[in-house]
Order: structure tokens, then C-alpha cells, then sequence
């Protein structure tokens, strides 16, 4: 099971696993530099993908991206871009995990 650390402004701006288009993966959330250690922390490093907002101030992300970079050599990281808002979160989250994990990890419909 791939394990996914997803990072926003607000966890209320995370989706919930059930609205995320992939199956079979272990999802963990972060609004900041401290909890995305204490979700490496709690797994031996061993995240897999880590996809972040755009609403975090830029400076944090840049260190959040730092600091995945510097714990682990195999977390893929994703950030967002600004244009497509807040509302384009759960879309660029399913697009990255279906890009990545390919059709074995899709939900059948």
C-alpha cells in the first residue's frame, strides 16, 4: 500500500480518502513544517508521495519541500500550481495519483 502525505492550508481543504479517485493507498495530512515531520516521523521516512496546495505561503512550501527532499530519497513531491484555486485541489490530488500509481490503483466504478 502506497502511503500519501497530502499538505494544505487548511485540513478542512484536504479531501477526504473516499473523494480521492485511487484505491489501496494510506493518506496522512499537514498544514505545516511540524506535522509533515511527525507523519515522516511516525513512518520510518517511508512516504511515497507527498502533494502539496498552492494556498501555503511559498516560503513554507519551499522548506516543507526541503526538508522531504533532505529525509527521504524516494518521496515524490507534487506542488500545485496558484491559477486553478482552491477549487482545483481534489483534481490535481487525482491526477497525480493516477499518474503515478497507474490504472491497478484506480477505483472500480
Amino acid at each position: 500500500m502506497k502511503k500519501v502525505i497530502i499538505i494544505g492550508k487548511l485540513l478542512i481543504n484536504i479531501p477526504k480518502v473516499s473523494e480521492l479517485t485511487v484505491k489501496n493507498v494510506e493518506v496522512f495530512a499537514a498544514t505545516n513544517l511540524e506535522q509533515v515531520k511527525n507523519v515522516f516521523d511516525n513512518n520510518s521516512n517511508q512516504i511515497d508521495i507527498a502533494i502539496t496546495g498552492a494556498g501555503i505561503d511559498l516560503e513554507l512550501r519551499l522548506e516543507i519541500v526541503k526538508y522531504i527532499f533532505t529525509t527521504s530519497n524516494t518521496t515524490s513531491v507534487h506542488m500545485k500550481d496558484r491559477a486553478s484555486g482552491p477549487e482545483g485541489y481534489l483534481s490535481f490530488i487525482n491526477n497525480v495519483l493516477e499518474g503515478i500509481l497507474g490504472k491497478d490503483y484506480l477505483k472500480m466504478v
